[in-house]
């Protein structure tokens, strides 16, 4: 670790910062770190059910907004059910997460968390109005998908607070050195995860899930011709699901390189999740997008998104960068005076 690094590392420790590896004063908030994983776990729930609502083709089965049919609660019969009740559901996350971002800012030491918590308030605020408009300009395509995407975004930030609220992050001791790139190789493997989830965004959101309709091959071929751009999409879609196949991979290897059950278990997990993964979208295929693997589809691709983000994040608490590194990227010192 460089001077000015350590220099950052000693303020932040005082400070009861993030960055700091160990909060020997802070206490372990367990009701709020539990309320952050019940906000995280009930995201989940509500991407879930967001997928329910696409699957079965109920986006406008409540024409209005914010009021469903003019009321607060319609009839739930047919395509309303799954819409009106997505509408429940994010209620639901957006006041779980009002409460955790006001408890944060009243009891949380660490400026950083604060920002955090309330960062996730704004996005699912965001996210709410992005679904109404979703609804009140007729599912366009550009809309729906960034309300997709945020949803997942959203998704890591209740994951990043579980985590900073949680006795793990508070008690870690000094960083190790990541002498086998776990921190790299899972910065990969989330960033990969998530290109993948726009792709799918793409794909689900511009009608091209069943661009090509057979599988393992594609139109009967390994490459199919590409001559339109819902099979162009929908193929990508599958070299993306390649490209994530070998970032779990890889990621997997350097966690057991690492020795440290920290990461080896997770990322056995992510490689288990990564393979249903996969089954659920050649079912997808093969079903003609039947609904509940459609669904378990998106739900599936976000709990693989969650677990690469974490372990990304545990990998930044609890190592470090070689110490090679550490100097090649360090700044140049400034020069000294000539008399």
């Amino acid at each position: 670790m460089t001077p000015r690094a350590a220099m950052r590392d000693t303020l932040s420790r005082e400070r009861g910062e993030p960055g700091g590896r160990v909060h020997r004063a802070l206490p372990f908030p367990r009701a709020r770190h539990w309320w952050s994983v019940a906000t995280c776990a009930s995201t989940l729930v509500l991407i879930f059910i967001g997928g329910l609502v696409t699957s079965t083709g109920s986006g406008l089965a409540v024409p209005d907004w914010p009021l469903s049919y003019g009321m607060l609660m319609p009839p739930m019969v047919g395509g309303v059910f799954y819409e009106h009740g997505h509408r429940m559901a994010a209620t639901f996350v957006g006041l779980l997460t009002l409460v955790l971002a006001v408890w944060t800012a009243r009891r949380e030491p660490r400026a950083g968390v604060r920002k955090l918590a309330w960062g996730a308030l704004a996005a699912v605020v965001v996210q709410g109005l992005l679904g109404g408009l979703t609804v009140i300009f007729l599912l366009p395509t550009s809309v729906s998908v960034l309300h997709a995407c945020l949803a997942q975004a959203f998704f890591c930030l209740t994951i990043a607070l579980a985590l900073a609220t949680s006795r793990e992050w508070i008690e870690a001791g000094p960083p190790a050195e990541d002498v086998a790139s776990v921190r790299t190789a899972a910065g990969l493997a989330t960033t990969v995860v998530f290109a993948q989830l726009l792709l799918g965004a793409l794909m689900r959101h511009t009608g091209a899930g069943l661009a090509i309709s057979d599988f393992p091959l594609a139109l009967g071929r390994v490459v199919p011709p590409l001559d339109s751009a819902p099979v162009t999409l929908h193929f990508l879609h599958r070299v993306g699901a390649v490209a994530v196949v070998a970032a779990a991979l890889w990621l997997a290897r350097q966690a057991r390189r690492s020795r440290d059950r920290r990461f080896s278990r997770p990322a056995t997990l992510l490689l288990v999740l990564v393979a249903l993964q996969v089954g659920l979208g050649a079912a997808t295929v093969l079903t003609g997008k039947a609904v509940l693997p459609t669904t378990a589809h998106v739900a599936t691709g976000a709990a693989v998104l969650g677990l690469s983000w974490l372990l990304t994040l545990r990998a930044r608490l609890h190592l470090r960068r070689p110490q090679a590194m550490a100097v090649l990227t360090a700044p140049l010192p400034d020069a000294a005076p000539t008399p």
